[in-house]
C-alpha cells in the first residue's frame, strides 16, 4: 500500500496591479497523509453546519468575515461568528502540517518579477521540508485552478522537485482540506495584517485587536506549520 500525501491549496492575492489594500501574495499549502483518518471529524463538522442553518457549500472565511457572498443574507454577527469558530475548531484539531510561501507584492512590479520571486519562495519552503516530503511514495496536489499564473508555477515547481507527484484540479465543496486551506490562509494573512496593525473594520468585529488574534486564533494553529 502506497504511503500518499495530500497537498490541498489556496492562494490569497492577484497577479494584477499593486494595491495597498492587498499588498501579498500567499500560497497556503495543507499536508494531510493519506493514512490519518479524518471521516469523522469531517462528519461533525457538517453536522454543525447545518445545525447552524448554512446550508451545505465551501466555507469561505474572507466573504463569511466581510458579509459577502452567500453570506449577504445573514446579518446576524452571532450566527457567522458560530460558522466561523466551527471551522476554526475543526481545522484547529485535524493531524495536518502546512507550510505558506507569500511575497509582498510591490508598485510598478511586472508580473514576471512576482512570477520569478513567488516560484523561487515556494520552491525554497518545500525543499526546506525535503527529508519529510522524500518519505511519501506519492504525492497528490490538490488545486481548484482559481489562478491560471499559478497553476503554471505550481506544475513547474513540484514537477521539479518531485518524480511522485499527480495533479487534480478540484472543487472546493467536494473537500474540506480544501476549506481548511482557505482558513489557514486567511490566518496567515491576517497574522501579516496585525504584524503592522491593520484589521479592517469587519476583522475587529470578529477578533478584537489584532493582539488578541494572535494569542486566542492564531497561536494553536501556527503549531502546525513546519
Amino acid at each position: 500500500m502506497k504511503n500518499t500525501l495530500s497537498i490541498f491549496i489556496d492562494e490569497s492575492g492577484v497577479f494584477g496591479d499593486f494595491s495597498e489594500k492587498a499588498p501579498y501574495y500567499m500560497v497556503t499549502m495543507v499536508f494531510h497523509e493519506q493514512k490519518v483518518d479524518i471521516s469523522e471529524d469531517i462528519a461533525v463538522l457538517d453536522r454543525h453546519i447545518q445545525e447552524l442553518g448554512f446550508p451545505p457549500h465551501a466555507v469561505h472565511m474572507g466573504p463569511l468575515i466581510r458579509r459577502e457572498s452567500i453570506y449577504f443574507q445573514y446579518d446576524d454577527e452571532a450566527t457567522r461568528a458560530r460558522l466561523i469558530n466551527t471551522m476554526y475548531n475543526f481545522v484547529r484539531k485535524l493531524d495536518i502540517h502546512y507550510i505558506c510561501p507569500f511575497v509582498r507584492k510591490t508598485e510598478n512590479q511586472d508580473v514576471i518579477d512576482l512570477y520569478g520571486k513567488l516560484s523561487r519562495e515556494i520552491s525554497l519552503q518545500l525543499r526546506n521540508q525535503m527529508d519529510y516530503l522524500n518519505t511519501f511514495d506519492h504525492i497528490i496536489i490538490y488545486y481548484d485552478n482559481g489562478q491560471h499564473e499559478l497553476t503554471k508555477i505550481l506544475t513547474s515547481v513540484f514537477n521539479v522537485l518531485f518524480t511522485n507527484v499527480e495533479f487534480r484540479k478540484v472543487s472546493p465543496a467536494d473537500y474540506k482540506l480544501f476549506q481548511a486551506a482557505d482558513l489557514i490562509c486567511t490566518w496567515e494573512l491576517l497574522a501579516l495584517k496585525a504584524s503592522e496593525g491593520e484589521f479592517t473594520v469587519s476583522e475587529k468585529r470578529f477578533f478584537d485587536s489584532p493582539s488578541k488574534f494572535m494569542k486566542n486564533r492564531y497561536k494553536l494553529i501556527a503549531r502546525k506549520k513546519l
